[in-house]
Order: structure tokens, then C-alpha cells, then sequence
């Protein structure tokens, strides 16, 4: 077993050098270490972090341990004189042991120093009693450090995850533009070989036709040719017969040139007006980084399904964590909209509107009153709006599509059904924050297309 001066050589070393603090300083995570050790290792390290628990220290010049800096001094005097007299310590000034401790001094003195004029009425403690003392109290201090410490840890590896979901979200963006842009220019690519072709194919045309008409011109020209020839030798004949020509008049070439308007006129105007019919308008996008974990986005961010299971993405302030549910990119503070939604199957689904201010973590409260406007149905097949408490629909058929339109200047958001304009409820509220377009389910939704037209004034 230990003796006592060994354990306490072992409280008073530094935990870099392993040896007696040399002008110790404390940071603020209650580690102590010998000055010149601390910045040693910080200037190997390149960061002021605690080499033993590597909390960083917002101090780059560390206060002075004063306490622990007099009990070292203390304790290598006391080992000096046992070394010197083969006894303990003594006070320098009155050659005795030391045995008490001064609260006020922070420092160890002797029974005679007791009794002096500078610690008379000094507040003294047995050294072994004060170094337990201040032990325990080094304890208390640092469990709360030790806690915060864990907290801190939590929040930096949430840190981390969120920094590397940033790189492969915009990884898997840059691709998906990538992609986008490659469809866009390979259409542009087979318009421009399909109006090439149809160029060279009017030119094919138009050419062998030409080359007929050139051909055919080549023999009337010979015919005729023939015919000067014969009329010629016969000039000096008293037969007049060769008056009676037959032969017509050249026909007029017309139209044999290539239609240069119909190919070039309005030509990017009537690509692009193409190009609609290859692409899709969707008044809402859904934002992924509200998304449920439990929930997955399609590509194109127009529709989602229920996985069931947790993708690994950050708990991010906006990312719903108990309702499966996401929300639309944009927020609407006035004006009005409208969006469809396909709902079909037999799961449980909501939609409507959330004001920007709504809780997305935990239990939510799926009303008005907690800032939710909408209607959903139940596994049951049973309808209903999110009021308190639920009003029930009164539903026909199973719905397969439901429009959402909101007006924020007038107060209303109201639900129908596209496929006959069925009304099915209708909320009335003083609007006085940006809302959001919302959608749950525990199958599939899809926000519906709207139709592109293009019209010239």
C-alpha cells in the first residue's frame, strides 16, 4: 500500500511530465498542468485543448493555480529537509512540522505559525483535512464540466454527421442537374438532327427533281436541235409543210427551291414550344431536409413514400422526427394557390397547409389550434378535417386525388375534389404568418402535375 507522501506526490504531478507541478496553471476544465507543459503541448498540438480531456481553452495565458502552486513549493520543501535531515518538512521560518493548513494564505504552516500575527485570525485546517477538502470540491466542480463535456461531444458528432450530409446532398444535386441538363441537350441534339434530316431530305427532293426536269429539258433541247437541223436543209424547198411546228413552250421551273422559312422561321420559339411536351410543372416542391427519416423523396421531389425504414440523415431543427410528414419548399404569405394531390390507396395520408412557426419535433398538436389546416384519412376509410376535435367528411367514393386551394389575404383554405369539384371542407382563419403546403402518409402521395400551355399576344 501507498504511503501518504507517495499518494500525495501523485496528486501534485503534472499529468504531462509526471512530475511536482512546476508554476502550475488551471483551465477551465479544472485540469491543472505545469505552464511550461501546457504550452509545449499546445504548440506541438497546434490548438489550445486540454491534453487530458481535450476541452479547448478560450484562454491562450491560463491563470496561476495559486493553491496548488504553494502546496507543491511546500511539499519539495518538506521533501528537501527529509532528504537534508531524513525527517519531514519544516517551516522555513520556525523549523517545524507542518501540520495545518491556512485557508486564507492557501498555504500549509506550522503550529508556532498558528499562533503568529499574520494568520491570527486566519481560518486553519489540518493539512490532510484541507487537501481531502479540496479534492472533494476539484470533484464537485468537475462533474458538472464532465456533463457539459458529454453535451458538447453530442452536439459536435451532430456537427460532423451534418457536414458530411452536406457534401453528399450536394453530391447527389450536382448529379441529378447533371442529368437533368444531359436530357435537355440530347433533346436539343435529336431536334436539330430531326430538322437536319428533314432539310436534307427536301434538298433530296427537290434536287431529283430538278434533275428530271433538266433531263427532260436536255431531250427537248436535242429535239429541237433536230427539228432547226431539218428546217434548215428544207428552207430552200417549195414544200411548206415544215411551218407546222407542234412543239410547246417551255414550262417555268417554280417552286423547286428549298423552303429555306419553313425551316429557320421561328425556329427556337418552335423547338422550345416542343420542348414542352417533354417536361413537367408541379406548383409545390418538397423540401428534403423536412422530411421524416422514415420517409423518401422521389428525384424530382414531386412525390414520397412511406420505407419504414430510418435513412440516415441529421435531426436538423426543420426535419420532422414524430410525424411522418414533409413540407413544400416555398411558403406562401399572401395571395392565393392551388395544388393537387394524389392520394390513392388504402394507407393513412394528410394534407393541407402548416403555419412556419409549427413544431416539428416530438407530438404535435394536428390543428388549427396548434397551426395545422387539413384534412386526412384514416386507415379505416374513415375522412376527416384536423379540427378540434375531428369533424368528419361525408365522402361518396374513395378519394384518388385531392386540390388544396389557399387564399391568405381572404382566410381560407379549402379542399375539394378535382375529378368533379366536389367540395369537401372549407377552413376559415386570420392568417398572420408564412404557411406552408404539408403531406403525411404511410403509403404514397404525389403532387400533381399542372398543364403547360404556351399562348402568343
Amino acid at each position: 500500500m501507498a504511503s501518504g507522501s507517495s499518494l500525495l506526490e501523485e496528486e501534485l504531478s503534472c499529468p504531462v511530465c509526471s512530475e511536482i507541478f512546476r508554476d502550475p496553471v488551471l483551465l477551465s476544465c479544472s485540469h491543472s498542468f505545469c505552464k511550461a507543459c501546457l504550452q509545449q503541448y499546445w504548440d506541438e498540438k497546434g490548438s489550445r485543448e486540454c491534453p487530458v480531456c481535450r476541452r479547448r481553452s478560450s484562454k491562450a495565458q491560463p491563470a496561476c493555480n495559486l493553491s496548488l502552486r504553494n502546496t507543491c513549493e511546500a511539499f519539495l520543501k518538506e521533501r528537501s529537509q527529509r532528504a537534508k535531515a531524513g525527517s519531514e518538512v519544516l517551516c522555513s521560518l520556525h523549523s517545524e512540522k507542518l501540520k495545518l493548513f491556512c485557508l486564507e494564505d492557501q498555504t500549509p504552516i506550522c503550529l508556532v505559525c498558528q499562533t503568529s500575527e499574520k494568520h491570527e485570525s486566519h481560518k486553519l485546517r489540518p493539512v490532510q483535512e484541507a487537501a481531502g477538502t479540496c479534492k472533494e470540491k476539484l470533484r464537485t466542480a468537475l462533474a458538472p464540466l464532465q456533463e457539459k463535456l458529454k453535451a458538447f461531444n453530442a452536439v459536435k458528432q451532430i456537427c460532423d454527421q451534418t457536414a458530411e450530409h452536406i457534401k453528399s446532398q450536394a453530391q447527389h444535386t450536382e448529379r441529378q442537374i447533371k442529368m437533368e441538363f444531359e436530357k435537355l441537350q440530347q433533346f436539343l441534339k435529336d431536334e436539330e438532327a430531326a430538322r437536319i434530316t428533314a432539310l436534307r431530305e427536301e434538298e433530296e427532293q427537290k434536287s431529283q427533281m430538278m434533275k428530271k426536269k433538266i433531263e427532260k429539258m436536255t431531250e427537248e433541247i436535242s429535239s429541237l436541235s433536230e427539228q432547226i437541223r431539218a428546217l434548215e436543209q428544207e428552207l430552200g424547198a417549195e414544200d411548206l409543210s415544215f411551218l407546222q411546228c407542234t412543239l410547246g413552250d417551255p414550262e417555268k421551273v417554280s417552286g423547286a427551291l428549298v423552303d429555306v422559312a419553313k425551316h429557320l422561321g421561328n425556329l427556337k420559339y418552335r423547338v422550345w414550344e416542343k420542348m414542352l411536351g417533354t417536361v413537367q410543372y408541379t406548383p409545390v416542391t418538397l423540401d428534403p431536409n423536412t422530411v421524416h427519416p422514415k420517409l423518401s423523396l422521389s428525384e424530382d421531389l414531386t412525390s414520397m413514400r412511406y420505407s419504414g425504414e430510418r435513412q440516415q440523415v441529421p435531426n436538423n431543427p426543420e426535419r420532422f422526427d414524430g410525424w411522418l410528414c414533409v413540407l413544400g419548399s416555398e411558403g406562401f404569405s399572401s395571395g392565393r394557390h392551388c395544388w393537387d394531390v394524389e392520394v390513392g390507396g388504402d394507407e393513412w395520408w394528410v394534407v393541407g397547409v402548416v403555419k412556419e412557426s409549427f413544431s416539428r419535433k416530438g407530438h404535435v398538436d394536428p390543428s388549427p389550434a396548434g397551426g395545422v389546416w387539413g384534412i386526412e384519412r384514416y386507415s379505416s376509410g374513415i375522412y376527416a378535417a384536423t379540427t378540434s376535435p375531428l369533424t368528419d367528411l361525408t365522402v361518396l367514393r374513395d378519394l384518388q386525388r385531392i386540390r388544396v386551394q389557399l387564399d391568405w389575404d381572404r382566410g381560407e383554405v379549402s379542399f375539394s375534389d378535382p375529378s368533379d369539384n366536389t367540395p369537401l371542407y372549407t377552413f376559415k382563419h386570420s392568417f398572420t404568418e408564412r404557411l406552408f403546403p404539408f403531406f403525411g402518409t404511410l403509403g404514397t402521395v404525389r403532387i400533381g402535375p399542372l398543364k403547360v400551355s404556351v399562348s402568343v399576344k
